[in-house]
């Protein structure tokens, strides 16, 4: 069943702000990029993450750069979360990830679906995934420091060239990962049960070498759409 209030086509002339923080409500983002709703739009039907070099008097130290960030209203947990997306190509990394930033239980996860770099030639075909555990309660004693499990996955042709379906299947027993339709990873779901929220954005990230240019400040990141299925089950669809 598609849950509505968590699904998105982008069809209104502005940002849903009963289904979206038109920026990231608790995190100003990695340095050197902030998250501004300056970079956030909506045009012919898609959802559009800019970025740009601001000039900001009360801009904060280390921070040079504006980038585009919607966070969910709503969580939720396990589901069939699907996008259809044009990638940024430039040297920022376009993400679709779900996350929560409070911390129930003493659990603070995060489930990546979607990290692209193409800046760097050695990232441009690379498709990151990952999983991450920041905080889990004491009795939880194997994973008390923090736990990721990430993956990398070779796309043999260009991602940012085209639009492409990610799909993420989260249930209780485990956790897969698609692209346009195929399955590209799978994990036992060991801790990842908690509710999430949806996140979209556009980032500087040293670990994947992405490092602002400013010659190239005029790419985007292009959502069509953001579905999601409450239960668990693959799906591939088009507009």
């Amino acid at each position: 069943m598609l849950q509505s209030d968590l699904s998105d086509e982008f069809e209104s002339n502005e940002l849903d702000s009963l289904k979206w923080y038109g920026t990231n409500p608790t995190w100003l983002g990695r340095k050197p990029s902030m998250a501004h709703s300056d970079n956030v739009s909506l045009e012919n039907g898609k959802l559009i993450l800019s970025l740009n070099k601001a000039e900001r008097p009360l801009y904060p130290q280390g921070y040079s750069h504006d980038v585009g960030w919607v966070v969910g209203n709503k969580s939720t947990t396990y589901g069939y979360f699907e996008m259809r997306a044009k990638l940024m190509d430039a040297p920022w990394v376009s993400c679709f990830w779900l996350y929560n930033w409070w911390y129930k239980d003493n659990w603070r996860t995060e489930i990546d679906i979607c990290e692209n770099n193409p800046g760097a030639l050695e990232n441009r075909h690379t498709l990151t995934s990952n999983l991450h555990v920041f905080s889990a309660p004491p009795e939880k004693g194997d994973i008390k420091e923090l736990k990721s499990f990430g993956k990398n996955y070779y796309i043999p042709f260009e991602l940012q060239k085209e639009y492409h379906v990610w799909g993420l299947e989260w249930n209780k027993d485990v956790i897969r990962w698609y692209l346009d339709g195929f399955m590209i990873r799978e994990s036992a779901n060991t801790y990842w049960h908690q509710d999430l929220h949806i996140n979209l954005n556009s980032e500087s990230n040293k670990w994947l070498l992405a490092f602002p240019d400013d010659t190239r400040l005029e790419a985007t990141y292009a959502i069509d759409y953001i579905r999601v299925w409450k239960v668990a089950a693959k799906f591939t669809s088009e507009k």
